[in-house]
């Protein structure tokens, strides 16, 4: 499925699709380049699980935990990682199997390590404010 996003107030929309196509999903992974919008995308999703809280990259934590009406939800960027050994020393598993919401920027930095039926968004840049979302 893939969907066109012209500006930010498309986001949320997109977001609730996503959520529904992905309703069963728990570990998320989105891919593309370096500012295609990972991470406001992932703010959009999180608003739609039910996260009131401010959501924010976790690009030097590695991972934020957000309260929500579904339990909780793990971001990952695992930008920074040098090697999966890296992940495996966070405990990693704790997070991506414990049943909640693990959304993932930057999965290809632990793609030996993600669980088989992990869904994946690929983000494109099309233009200053568009941008191709497709799940896979």
């Amino acid at each position: 499925m893939e969907y066109r996003v012209d500006s930010l107030a498309d986001l949320s929309a997109v977001a609730k699709n996503i959520v529904k196509s992905f309703s069963d999903a728990r570990v998320i992974l989105f891919y593309g380049d370096m500012g295609a919008g990972k991470t406001t995308f992932i703010k959009e999703i999180c608003a739609e699980l039910g996260v009131i809280e401010n959501t924010s990259s976790p690009t030097f934590s590695i991972v934020n935990e957000y309260d929500s009406s579904n339990g909780p939800i793990y971001h990952f960027d695992f930008y920074r990682l040098r090697d999966e050994q890296e992940a495996f020393d966070m405990g990693y598993e704790e997070y991506l199997y414990s049943g909640n919401y693990c959304l993932i920027e930057w999965p290809n930095k632990i793609a030996n390590l993600l669980p088989p039926d992990s869904k994946s968004v690929y983000i494109k840049i099309t233009g200053p404010d568009s941008r191709i979302i497709e799940l896979i």
